[in-house]
């Protein structure tokens, strides 16, 4: 394989603070063992999250210059408008400060108790905007999604007869279905065409709108590409314009594939269901043309949903992506296979055997990671989807450690050093103990729990 470089040339750098692991495990200590809880000055490579941490372009910063800051009716809001209607092609785009809100609405609107809403895998603001509304938010992904070393080329895939099937059962009451895309939850696994046109037929086919959640299309857009048979003379932007085509609505963070640092968007085609999100995006939100952000945000957002379509650049993000995983693997990692779009996830249950689910073996690892290397992860196991329920904690059927990685933001270099701080703790890994909770929210708990370690 040909050497596949960064497609861009770096204008601006950020400096990196540099501490000691005995500086680093005082800090955790006073971060209750929760990365979350840390300073971002105190982090050496942050792998958090790649949410809103991309480095925008010289075009991006160009736009923002001739930022609209009108109140009502900016055109900063219609090209951003145009762009999201041409890659989308939904009819009402709605912007918010960021995808949870679009959520946020979206739900308001049409869960309640009793009503269930399937998906492939719920990220975690998004079953939690579910759940608050009383409805229940459920996962039915193919059984190869639940198996960490299953090569399938498309993981993140609906079961498309268990969602057939829910339609059967007795009192059942769907107000809509959605999709993720890539599949977040299951290893950043993506979907295929295929699935999505038949997700869309049986929802259709019952009567209900099918939303796609949409925050790394272009990623899941060049997987088909490169995996989906028919697909490979299609360009990226072809591909996700097919994809929305027999959707109903959207959710967004374009913290993700907009390259953007904040923003998002709900886009519907029903004109009642838009005129009911408009009001409550005017109370929540803002007015509809700005729902939260600045004219100079949406003018960078425009410029990002292009950028981030193009076919270098994407090469360049799984490339990424595939060489760290590559790496890990060769130390004795066990990841999700095959390596998704946007993170490695290690599997902490294989990482630390001894430590049981209960005890919590990923957040084990996110806090060895950055109390010996510096470097920030985030825990999905039973932290962020278990349960405590009368004091009981009931596991998540999954321990992973996402690495995400920010678009745009660090060098081969630093996917090296990850990988040598991970050969020191696959070497000391037998003496890492679990941890247990001290304090946690209703509602995602994961962002600000406080833990002890055990033992």
């Amino acid at each position: 394989m040909p050497e596949i470089i960064e497609p861009f040339r770096i204008k601006a750098v950020e400096p990196i603070r540099f501490t000691t692991e005995a500086e680093r495990g005082g800090i955790l200590r006073r971060a209750h063992w929760n990365p979350f809880l840390i300073d971002a000055d105190d982090v050496l490579i942050d792998l958090l999250t790649d949410s809103g941490t991309s480095a925008m372009s010289a075009a991006q910063w160009g736009a923002i210059m001739v930022g609209d800051e009108s109140y009502a009716g900016s055109r900063s809001f219609k090209r951003f408008e145009a762009k999201v209607q041409e890659i989308f092609g939904f009819k009402h785009v709605i912007p918010t400060h960021q995808g949870r809100a679009a959520e946020k609405i979206l739900m308001s609107l049409v869960g309640g108790p009793g009503k269930t809403i399937p998906s492939n895998n719920h990220f975690d603001t998004t079953r939690a905007n579910i759940e608050f509304t009383g409805a229940t938010a459920l996962d039915l992904v193919i059984e190869e999604g639940r198996d960490p070393d299953s090569l399938h080329p498309f993981k993140g895939n609906i079961d498309v007869a268990k969602l057939d099937a829910l339609f059967q059962s007795p009192g059942v009451n769907v107000p809509l279905g959605m999709i993720t895309v890539t599949n977040n939850t299951g290893g950043g696994q993506p979907v295929s065409l295929e699935n999505i046109r038949a997700v869309g037929e049986v929802l259709h086919r019952h009567g209900k709108p099918f939303f796609i959640d949409a925050c790394r299309f272009a990623e899941n857009a060049w997987f088909i590409q490169q995996r989906e048979p028919g697909q490979s003379g299609r360009s990226p932007k072809e591909i996700a314009q097919e994809m929305f085509r027999g959707a109903d609505g959207a959710t967004m963070s374009l913290k993700k594939d907009g390259f953007g640092n904040i923003g998002g968007f709900l886009a519907l085609n029903d004109d009642k269901l838009a005129e009911q999100a408009r009001n409550l995006l005017i109370l929540t939100e803002g007015f509809p043309t700005y729902g939260g952000l600045a004219g100079r945000d949406l003018e960078a957002l425009a410029v990002g949903l292009k950028e981030v379509l193009d076919p270098h650049y994407l090469e360049y993000r799984v490339a990424t992506i595939r060489y760290l995983a590559e790496r890990l693997m060769t130390i004795g990692v066990r990841i999700v296979q095959p390596p998704g779009g946007h993170a490695v996830y290690v599997d902490a249950r294989a990482f630390y055997p001894q430590i049981p689910a209960v005890e919590f073996p990923a957040q084990a690892l996110v806090c060895e990671l950055y109390e010996k290397g510096g470097v920030r992860g985030v825990e999905i196991g039973s932290v962020m989807f278990g349960r405590s329920v009368d004091g009981v904690e009931h596991a998540a059927d999954r321990e992973l450690v996402r690495l995400a990685m920010p678009r745009r933001v660090y060098t081969q270099a630093h996917v090296n050093y990850l990988c040598e701080v991970f050969e020191r703790l696959f070497a000391e890994r037998e003496a890492v103990r679990g941890l247990r909770i001290v304090r946690q929210a209703p509602f995602l708990r994961h962002f600000t729990a406080h833990f002890e370690r055990l033992g």
